[in-house]
């Protein structure tokens, strides 16, 4: 990726590790830890501004393979994180949006699983820090992610780019493959969607037994930051609840989710109607995980294979001349 950063700077011995040295949490132990979490962090009874400031603290404990660099910058007046491996001056850039149902997290949310891509796929990863809702509700992040997005085809060729979100990042890198679409822009070489929200007014308590199992989300919250970032009539709209817009047209995709998480199904039926749209649609789902476990590599060995998998489809969907 082409242009300079306005800041750089190397992640503390502290907060690196080699990854021969990883240590693997076990599913159960893990999984209570994440359910913790999500009451702690997630709680629709708490104001916008506590659940930021709690997952601010936890993003600060993230670990990163040694070496790793952060480069702070601008595109297109959005500030971005750049993550990159060690000497890792690569061709193929992923933009990744991060989750937090537009109203919460920010670009730290998926910094260590940047980095783990970045080292396993030669590439550099570009984290937009998106406007968030309430205080700036749709199209805000759409317009932030096109502006990323321009910003950085006007440096390198749309077929060296991937779009990558997890959560309501992925939703928001499927409204902008949809809104390139249909402005008749040249698309990136693909889409990579870990756990993505991508219907915003689907009745999240319908099914019992995925309210049980999830871990991480709970409707009450997807209700709130759903209403936080559109007014309900503007849920139909398929830039705001991608899943229902038409879906030919569209790059590669990947698609990743757990089989216990409340956004299973919106995976489930984009992979299907990418699929009978003519779209090349990889869907892979990891039973007895929950919401975004792909954002903990080397911590989970779920997460390792999820990454690797993204890994080989960032780099298959840039190999080609174009991409190189």
């Amino acid at each position: 990726m082409a242009g300079s950063g306005q800041h750089k700077r190397g992640m503390t011995d502290r907060r690196a590790y080699m990854g021969r040295r990883r240590v693997r949490v076990p599913p159960s132990v893990m999984r209570v830890g994440v359910r913790r979490l999500g009451r702690r962090c997630l709680n629709p009874a708490k104001p916008w501004a506590v659940q930021r400031a709690r997952l601010e603290q936890l993003d600060k404990t993230v670990l990163m393979p040694r070496g790793t660099t952060v480069t702070e910058r601008t595109i297109g007046e959005v500030r971005v994180h750049v993550v990159a491996a060690r000497g890792q001056e690569s061709r193929r850039t992923v933009i990744h949006f991060h989750g937090g149902g537009y109203c919460v997290g920010s670009a730290r949310t998926a910094i260590s699983w940047a980095a783990h891509l970045s080292a396993q796929a030669h590439c550099h990863v570009v984290l937009p820090e998106y406007r968030l809702a309430p205080e700036h509700p749709y199209p805000a992040a759409l317009e932030d992610a096109r502006a990323v997005m321009t910003g950085l085809c006007g440096e390198a060729k749309p077929s060296s780019l991937v779009l990558s979100g997890d959560s309501a990042g992925g939703g928001l890198a499927l409204a902008l493959l949809l809104s390139l679409r249909d402005d008749g822009d040249t698309l990136p070489a693909g889409a990579v969607l870990l756990s993505p929200w991508l219907d915003l007014g689907r009745d999240r308590r319908a099914v019992a037994d995925l309210v049980r199992r999830d871990v991480l989300l709970t409707p009450a919250w997807l209700e709130a930051c759903a209403r936080a970032y559109a007014d309900p009539p503007a849920w139909a709209d398929g830039m705001v609840s991608p899943l229902r817009a038409a879906h030919g047209g569209l790059p590669p995709l990947l698609i990743q989710a757990g089989t216990d998480e409340l956004l299973a199904p919106d995976a489930e039926e984009l992979a299907a109607s990418a699929v009978a749209a003519g779209v090349d649609v990889t869907y892979t789902r990891w039973p007895g995980m929950w919401h975004d476990f792909m954002l903990q590599p080397g911590l989970l060995a779920a997460a390792d294979s999820a990454l690797a998998q993204a890994s080989w489809f960032v780099t298959k969907m840039t190999a080609g001349p174009e991409g190189k």
